[in-house]
């Protein structure tokens, strides 16, 4: 099959419709802003109808990463749909440039684009590492960075405060309405060419923590649950079927790792393959400054959670690291490599001892950092409660829901003999 790429021109950006998977709803909203900003007239797909993955198994072949059939699926769906005019769509995709199946997701969406009938779509590859060059119409430029960094900063906290405060809340939605409230201000700000100064930044998280916390809630023991695996397994709810809804409405608290730690991830594997192979040092060198900068941005959620004293706060990526290097070589990179191990150690040294590893079926990364990982975590960490859970075409929500149900089991079993042994007569607090 000839599979002709047709380049996004400067032309094109006037009047084009750019259709993006939605993956962490919270982090894209603000994304989106940004794209918006440099002209983009970006559109956020979130359809999660049944017919994304027929469309998704009719034109990828099964055994090729969940994830892609999922988006590409999407991506085909909406142009199917009628919605678009179809001579001014583009669609655009992330690439990551690595040894995951993820780097080849474009040649597969172009692939069945000329199935489906749609080659004549012009694909954007959304990547920092070179590929894609063709495509004049989307750059990167030194403000768009900058508000793509604050999106993904904003992105953490919101969904940091949002999971502490959430199963706690007095008022139903209160923490979801806050969290949408801030969202619409940032991407205002962002329209404007605001809000993504370090000042700015540092002010809003500071208001952030400080409305948040204000929120009446009733802070009583609960089940706490972690969630990590495959980027967007673990954050799509397309992929992981409302994961995060479901475990909230079995009365658990929920704690995703931040978007940021694998921003970091990312640059340090640049920088080890030049430890470990070689490589020019001057590139090593730009790493370095690069994972500089963005732990000094982390550092932002980081010292303002600690200092408003009321929530969790991520740990800063040295002591991720070396977390995970206790468990596993920095050197495994493939995929969501080590960082998937580090992430679980980081959440059950934070408390989160339930831990559910989202991964692909077939995806050989998720299974041996995370799945293949478990029995020398829990050597480590006794008290750890993981299990490994598969998505895929085949995989029934029941099945999965089943599993999970079974692990908040023997957590609230571990809940209660821990509050019974303490014997503490204080079991809730009020917060307002």
């Amino acid at each position: 099959m000839e599979i002709k790429k047709i380049p996004f021109t400067k032309e094109m950006k006037k009047d084009y419709t750019v259709l993006v998977p939605d993956m962490a709803p919270i982090h894209f909203q603000m994304l989106r802003a940004a794209m918006i900003k440099e002209g983009l007239n970006v559109v956020l797909l979130t359809d999660s109808d049944p017919n994304v993955i027929e469309t998704g198994l009719k034109y990828v072949h099964n055994d090729t990463c969940y994830p892609a059939l999922l988006v590409i699926g999407q991506m085909i769906a909406a142009l199917q749909s009628g919605k678009y005019d179809l001579s001014k769509t583009a669609l655009m995709i992330s690439q990551t440039g690595g040894g995951c199946r993820a780097s080849n997701y474009i040649f597969l969406l172009r692939k069945a684009l000329v199935a489906a009938g749609f080659d004549n779509i012009p694909v954007i590859s959304f990547n920092v590492s070179g590929l894609e060059k063709q495509n004049t119409g989307f750059t990167f430029n030194y403000h768009f960075i900058r508000r793509l960094l604050a999106s993904v900063v904003y992105g953490d906290m919101l969904m940091l405060l949002r999971n502490q405060v959430l199963p706690y809340e007095d008022h139903e939605g209160d923490a979801n309405e806050l969290c949408q409230r801030y969202i619409d201000e940032i991407s205002e700000k962002f329209y404007a060419g605001k809000g993504h100064t370090h000042g700015e930044m540092k002010k809003i998280l500071r208001r952030m923590c400080d409305d948040f916390g204000r929120i009446p809630m009733t802070v009583v023991p609960k089940v706490k649950v972690g969630i990590v695996g495959e980027i967007y397994v673990k954050y799509s709810a397309l992929a992981n079927n409302g994961l995060e809804e479901f475990l909230h409405s079995q009365d658990c608290e929920v704690m995703l790792p931040g978007l940021m730690s694998f921003c970091q991830y990312c640059i340090f594997n640049s920088i080890e393959d030049h430890t470990l192979y070689g490589g020019k040092a001057k590139s090593a060198f730009i790493y370095k400054i690069v994972l500089k900068y963005l732990c000094y941005l982390n550092n932002f959620i980081i010292k303002t959670v600690r200092a408003h004293g009321r929530f969790v706060p991520p740990e800063q990526f040295a002591e991720l690291k070396e977390g995970g290097e206790e468990i596993i070589s920095c050197g495994c990179k493939m995929g969501e490599g080590w960082v998937l191990t580090a992430e679980i150690t980081e959440l059950i040294r934070n408390g989160y001892t339930n831990i559910i590893c989202t991964q692909p079926f077939g995806c050989l990364p998720n299974h041996i950092n995370g799945k293949g990982m478990s029995r020398k975590i829990r050597e480590k960490y006794p008290e750890a409660n993981i299990v490994p859970i598969d998505y895929d075409p085949g995989a029934t929500r029941v099945n999965q829901e089943n599993r999970i149900k079974l692990m908040i089991a023997v957590a609230r079993e571990s809940l209660s003999a821990s509050a019974d042994g303490q014997g503490s007569a204080k079991i809730s607090e009020k917060v307002k």
